[in-house]
């Protein structure tokens, strides 16, 4: 699950429909992924599955808990290139952390023919920034060739227009992100492993 969409609430002029919702409904989205790929999904904090719970019961089987492996743990190598020692802190090789619930499919159980299911302010903040993130302090997209936002938006200012979402939005999310998943809020910036912590060995 290369993840859930962002704050994309805003509507296509075209028809009416998101362009997360056009997508979902064209498939497949990046809320899928291939059967046995489980370990590349990100991991969600205590604080995104208490917001979430809170929304919905738990027993529709929301979560499921994954070991740290090491193909997991150099996604997020990949995603915070700068921090790998800061990664091993809150991720270590014998602990576990928490990912979405996949169907049989690899379809994340809260997606619909017509996108997310959750509110907006409900899903993770990794759903909500994607395709975009944030390297450097400086807005990026991923370019996954099933995402309809990359492919009409073409550049970054085209997808902040096509998902109608400002950058300085995006930018306030990832550093939420990073204190949820328990980052410090900006790269650079002296890391110390919350009380609350963490994802657990």
């Amino acid at each position: 699950m290369n993840a859930p969409k962002t704050s994309a609430a805003g509507r296509d002029s075209r028809d009416g429909q998101s362009v997360c919702a056009r997508c979902a409904g064209l498939g497949p989205t990046c809320c899928e992924i291939s059967p046995g790929q489980e370990e590349a999904c990100f991991p969600v904090s205590p604080l995104e599955r208490q917001r979430i719970s809170d929304h919905v019961s738990l027993s529709r089987g929301a979560f499921v808990e994954e070991k740290n492996s090491r193909a997991f743990v150099t996604n997020l190598h990949r995603l915070f290139p700068r921090e790998r020692r800061v990664v091993d802190a809150l991720f270590p090789a014998a602990g576990t952390h928490l990912r979405l619930s996949t169907d049989a499919r690899g379809r994340c159980r809260f997606l619909t023919g017509t996108g997310c299911a959750l509110p907006n302010e409900v899903r993770p903040y990794y759903c909500r920034l994607f395709p975009f993130w944030v390297v450097s302090g400086k807005l990026a997209v991923f370019a996954p060739g099933g995402c309809l936002a990359c492919r009409e938006g073409r550049s970054v200012a085209g997808m902040l227009e096509s998902l109608h979402v400002r950058a300085e939005f995006l930018l306030d999310l990832h550093c939420r992100l990073r204190l949820a998943w328990g980052f410090p809020p900006e790269e650079g910036m002296a890391f110390v492993t919350p009380a609350l912590a963490r994802f657990h060995p």
